[in-house]
């Protein structure tokens, strides 16, 4: 849990200078200030980062525009429950800069007042410091899910049978995989998900591979591996596939952010199995890494045009797209991205389309 929550420390996750790289320095900030936006604002537990912004900001992805870091701060990236930011004016713009609360300050923690560990002395703040958006409906998705070529899924050993003839496992249970298993401490159970196609070129993306349970290896004969059940989040089946558990880091952090360069595409897939997209929906994007996304950036959601018919010049027609809402992207893949719907204006659904904010 202490990793899931670190991967939305705030500490700028790419360089502010990229941040800013399409961004006119001689617009005025100030534009975007909030009616009625408070001088000094304290972080309470359960704040996000996205709604501080909000406090502050009509477009609350230009955060990165505005913040002051404070070098006199130990980590001056990172807040927490206590900390106060205040608005000031810097050469005419407004800067947001930290004050330190008691609960965000590092103590060093020694086994007594006389003795001290060296060379390495340990300091940990008092509270994890505030996500950048809600982790109740990502949090799946973080390290479990991921997004693989079909290959991939056809290619990898399967699960057989259960002992004793079971048909459905749980956490606990042992089964036997055939096919043959790398070097790995553990490995994840998936089930084949969605393939994802762009609906533009027809491109294959990726299919998902959702993830199922956890498991280990207790025995070896031939091309069948005997399994022991660590966890699991669904019942297992025969025929689920069983791959490397994920080496990926979880402590990516970022500010939100707009994209560096012009994005334009669509959502093409929603979780949970609804049509209507709405705030705190996951989606899958069909734009990825080779687009330049990045983890934090926000995207703003057009509501696609319905097709009408004009019985003046007798033929069918799109109506303009408009917006209707906002989300954060917070994980990429090469050809295709998760995102989280922050705000809905209206109904959103698949195929509605995507752009800079």
């Amino acid at each position: 849990m202490r990793k899931l929550r670190t991967v939305f420390h705030l500490i700028i996750g790419f360089s502010l200078s990229l941040a800013a790289s399409a961004w006119s320095e001689s617009e005025d900030l100030a534009q975007y200030l909030k009616p009625g936006h408070p001088d000094v604002y304290v972080v309470v537990k359960g704040d996000t980062l996205w709604d501080i912004s909000r406090t502050f900001l009509e477009r609350p992805w230009l955060w990165p525009e505005i913040w002051r870091i404070n070098p006199q701060i130990d980590n001056p990236h990172l807040i927490y429950p206590g900390d106060s930011i205040a608005l000031v004016w810097v050469e005419g713009q407004p800067r947001l800069v930290l004050e330190r609360g008691i609960a965000g300050r590092s103590f060093k923690l020694t086994p007594s007042d006389t003795v001290s560990l060296r060379p390495r002395i340990r300091s940990t703040p008092l509270e994890s410091a505030i996500p950048a958006i809600r982790l109740g409906s990502i949090q799946g998705f973080l390290v479990q899910n991921r997004v693989v070529d079909p290959e991939v899924l056809t290619d990898a050993p399967y699960v057989v049978q259960g002992e004793s003839e079971r048909l459905v496992l749980g956490g606990g249970d042992r089964l036997y995989v055939r096919g043959n298993l790398p070097d790995s401490e553990s490995f994840s159970i998936m089930r084949r998900g969605p393939l994802y196609i762009d609906p533009q070129t027809n491109e294959v993306l990726g299919q998902e591979a959702t993830y199922i349970g956890l498991g280990r290896t207790v025995a070896q004969d031939g091309d069948i591996a005997t399994m022991l059940l660590s966890s699991t989040r669904q019942e297992v089946q025969i025929g689920d596939r069983v791959l490397p558990t994920e080496e990926r880091k979880v402590d990516s952090t970022y500010f939100p952010s707009s994209p560096a360069t012009e994005t334009r595409g669509e959502i093409i897939s929603v979780f949970d199995g609804v049509t209507q997209v709405g705030t705190y929906d996951v989606v899958v994007l069909n734009r990825g890494e080779r687009e330049g996304l990045q983890v934090g950036n926000v995207l703003a959601i057009y509501k696609r045009g319905a097709l009408v018919r004009d019985r003046i010049a007798n033929e069918t027609i799109r109506l303009p797209s408009e917006r209707s809402g906002l989300l954060m992207v917070f994980r990429t893949f090469e050809k295709l991205s998760y995102g989280l719907v922050l705000a809905a204006e209206r109904p959103l659904a698949i195929n509605d389309e995507v752009r800079n904010p």
